[in-house]
C-alpha cells in the first residue's frame, strides 16, 4: 500500500515537471536582451548576427528551441555556455554542493532555533520567554533577509571582525572554516524559518495540549515536558512538516540575494551572473535544477506527512 502511495505521487510530480520546463524555458525567452548582441557587441554586422543566432538555434521556432532543449536535459545536456563555453550542467552541480550547504545550514537553523522558542513558549506561558518566543516571530518574518545580511555584515565582519565577510569554505576541506564562513548567511536564510516555525509550533502545541488524549497523559502522573515531548510534540509537528517545505523553496529562492551580498559560489550567485551576462542556457539550466529540487523536497515533505500522521491513507 506504502509503495502504492509513493508511484501516485510520484505519478504527480511527472506532469507538474514537464509543465515547469515549459514555464521556465518561455519565461526566460521573455527576458529583455539578444544573446547574439550580447556575445558580438553592439558593433557587430546583421550578417554576423544572423550566422551566429543560427549556430545558436535561436532562427528556429519556438516550438522547436524547446523541443531540442528537452530531450537534451531528459540526457542530461544543458547545453553549454555563451560566454564561457563550459557545459551548463557542469557548471550548476559544482555550484549545488555550495548551495545546499548553505540551505541545509539555514535549515538545522531555523529548526532548532524554532523547536526552542516554541516549546519554550508553551512551557512557560505568558512569561518573558514566552514574550521573547513571540517578539522573535513577529520580527523574523517582518525583517527583510537582505538587510539584515548587511547589517551583521558590517557589525561582525567590519566592526568586531569576528567572522568572514565574504567567500565559502566546504564542510569536506575544513569544518572549522566551513562553519565561519556559512555561519552569517544560514542565520540570514533562517532567521525568517525559525520564526515561521516559532509561531506555526506554538499554536499548533497550545491546540494539540488542550486534546483529551493530553489530558489522559497529565492523569497519569506526567509532568510537562514529558508529555510534550512523548505526545504532544509528535502530532504538533504535522502543520510544521509542510511549512518547513514550503521554507526549503523560499530559501532556495532567497539564495539569489544572499549569496551576491556575502560572495559565495552558489547556485543564486551563478543565477545573477547569468542574467547579467544574457546567458540563457546557464540561467535555464539553474532555474530547472532549483525546480526539481523543490519538487523533490516537496514529494519526500509529502511521504514524511503521511508516515507522521497514519490516518492518511496509503491506498
Amino acid at each position: 500500500m506504502f509503495f502504492r502511495f509513493l508511484l501516485r505521487r510520484i505519478f504527480y510530480v511527472i506532469p507538474m515537471l514537464l509543465i515547469t520546463t515549459l514555464i521556465v524555458f518561455s519565461l526566460i525567452l521573455l527576458i529583455p536582451g539578444d544573446p547574439a548582441l550580447a556575445l558580438l557587441g553592439d558593433n557587430a554586422t546583421a550578417e554576423k548576427l544572423a550566422a551566429l543566432r543560427a549556430q545558436l538555434g535561436l532562427d528556429q521556432p519556438i516550438i522547436m528551441q524547446y523541443w531540442h532543449w528537452l530531450t537534451n536535459a531528459i540526457q542530461g545536456d544543458l547545453g553549454r555556455s555563451l560566454f564561457t563555453g563550459e557545459y551548463v550542467s557542469d557548471a550548476v552541480f559544482t555550484r549545488l554542493g555550495v548551495t545546499f550547504q548553505v540551505v541545509a545550514m539555514a535549515m538545522i537553523f531555523s529548526f532548532a532555533f524554532g523547536l526552542l522558542f516554541a516549546i519554550t513558549s508553551v512551557i512557560k506561558p505568558n512569561s518573558w520567554m514566552d514574550y521573547i518566543a513571540r517578539f522573535f516571530g513577529v520580527l523574523g518574518t517582518a525583517i527583510p533577509n537582505f538587510w539584515l545580511a548587511m547589517i551583521l555584515v558590517v557589525l561582525f565582519s567590519v566592526h568586531l571582525g569576528w567572522l568572514p565577510a565574504t567567500g565559502f569554505t566546504s564542510i569536506s576541506d575544513h569544518p572549522v572554516d566551513f562553519m565561519k564562513s556559512v555561519l552569517l548567511p544560514s542565520f540570514c536564510l533562517g532567521s525568517f524559518g525559525a520564526a515561521q516555525i516559532t509561531r506555526q509550533l506554538r499554536s499548533s502545541l497550545i491546540e494539540v495540549l488542550e486534546s483529551d488524549y493530553i489530558r489522559t497523559a497529565y492523569s497519569k502522573g506526567l509532568l510537562l515536558w514529558q508529555v510534550i515531548w512523548k505526545h504532544g510534540l509528535r502530532n504538533a509537528l504535522l502543520p510544521v512538516v509542510t511549512t518547513a517545505g514550503l521554507l526549503f523553496g523560499n530559501m532556495l529562492g532567497a539564495t539569489v540575494v544572499i549569496e551576491s551580498v556575502f560572495a559565495i559560489p552558489g547556485m543564486g550567485q551563478l543565477a545573477v551572473h547569468s542574467i547579467l551576462q544574457r546567458d540563457f542556457p546557464m540561467l535555464q539550466g539553474v532555474v530547472l535544477i532549483m525546480v526539481l529540487m523543490i519538487l523533490i523536497i516537496n514529494f519526500i515533505t509529502d511521504v514524511i506527512y503521511g508516515v507522521l500522521d497514519p490516518r492518511i491513507e496509503f491506498e
